[in-house]
């Protein structure tokens, strides 16, 4: 398999996980230097984690927050050391609110793990609380 070929493996390796909620399983494809850059923050960069502890903090906390949430992968590009994942972020919050958006990750790799994640999300406003049958009698 060629190196180009691997990466695109570990990219849907990754979101895989991403979508089973599990952990270990994504950080197995980080580097343990991992930076990842959230795609909502006060700086120009969203908000900068570094490190498998706090990396995998974080997406633990997305998981709790709205354990419906997944990504639906749309494309994934790799060019060389670099790659784009395109997929549409869905969950909804604790109040109901959904979350339903376009988003990408760019990734740098080095060797054969993610040493960087950037994330970019549009900018939707939430949709409202799905109605439950119970709700609606």
């Amino acid at each position: 398999m060629s190196e180009s070929s691997a990466r695109q493996q570990l990219l849907v390796t990754l979101f895989e996980a991403f979508n089973r909620h599990d952990a270990n399983g994504v950080m197995a494809c980080m580097t343990d230097d991992i930076v990842f850059d959230t795609a909502v923050g006060t700086e120009i960069y969203g908000n900068r984690i570094t490190g498998t502890a706090d990396v995998k903090s974080a997406f633990e906390k997305v998981w709790g927050g709205m354990p419906d949430v997944s990504w639906t992968c749309t494309s994934h590009s790799v060019f060389g050391d670099r790659a784009l994942s395109e997929w549409i972020f869905r969950g909804t919050a604790a109040n109901g609110l959904r979350i339903e958006a376009e988003g990408c990750d760019l990734f740098t790799f080095t060797g054969d793990k993610i040493s960087r994640k950037s994330a970019f999300r549009k900018d939707r406003p939430p949709l409202p609380a799905k109605e439950t049958a119970a709700a609606a009698s």
